[in-house]
């Protein structure tokens, strides 16, 4: 993906939210190879976004590790306008955060209900609010957001029940960003992840969902990663609004 016309390669810049680990840790290595400046946000990993932006130094990117709570929209807003002071530009927003617990619906508090769309849905609301400006006058831009393989199924969900609403939510909201920013030469797509060995879950508990996967086996993080780097590429200049599903036929 090239961020316009006469620009250097090296000028392409990605903001990553959960960056530090994970599936983020994954995107940010792999952007970091093709020579892109990126910048983690993280809440509370601060020891795992220091050797985040350390592999990606090393790979051959430039790095900026930023403690940003995205669910605070001034803090989200702020964010935005500090790697575009840093780097001039932010050509690509992947919001990777997202936080995710599991309770019965009648047991949950209100904290944690609210906690839910606050760090699922909500930021990607402030954050795309605050890039589209710079990718508006640049005539270019990527958004990529994170919802879940069944998320568009509406299935109830007695045990995630704000999670999933809030992951549902992020679909709706990706396709009315996609096509308010499209004439602009924007494109804001969903990826939704079914079983993941991402580190987020113990081995024993995804070995156990194996038999609920048509595909019979656990994606990995580079399965994930790879469908991030095809959505940034010139290929998918046309591709805006979708969801890819990366769950092995898991969810549909």
């Amino acid at each position: 993906y090239r961020p316009g016309k006469g620009s250097p390669m090296a000028e392409r810049v990605a903001l990553i939210t959960g960056g530090a680990k994970g599936i983020g840790r994954g995107i940010a290595l792999d952007l970091a190879a093709q020579q892109w400046s990126v910048a983690i946000c993280y809440r509370t990993s601060e020891k795992e976004a220091r050797a985040t932006a350390d592999a990606i130094t090393e790979r051959g990117g430039r790095a900026l590790s930023i403690r940003c709570d995205v669910s605070d929209p001034q803090a989200a807003k702020g964010l935005v306008a500090h790697v575009e002071q840093q780097w001039g530009r932010i050509d690509a927003l992947i919001n990777g955060a997202g936080p995710y617990h599991r309770v019965n619906l009648f047991e949950e508090t209100v904290a944690g209900w609210n906690e839910m769309f606050n760090g699922n849905l909500h930021p990607i609301f402030y954050l795309a609010q605050a890039v589209a400006p710079g990718m508006k006058s640049r005539k270019s831009g990527r958004i990529i957001s994170f919802s879940m393989a069944n998320a568009d199924q509406m299935i109830s969900q007695p045990d995630v029940t704000a999670h999933y609403i809030a992951k549902a939510g992020v679909l709706i909201l990706t396709r009315t960003l996609a096509k308010l920013l499209a004439p602009h030469g924007i494109t804001v797509n969903a990826i939704s992840p079914g079983f993941i060995d991402s580190g987020s879950a113990p081995p024993e508990e995804l070995a156990g969902m194996t038999k609920r996967i048509p595909a019979g086996y656990i994606g990995t993080v580079d399965d994930t990663v790879a469908a991030v780097r095809y959505l940034l590429s010139d290929e998918a200049r046309y591709v805006n609004g979708a969801n890819i599903q990366i769950s092995g036929a898991w969810g549909i």
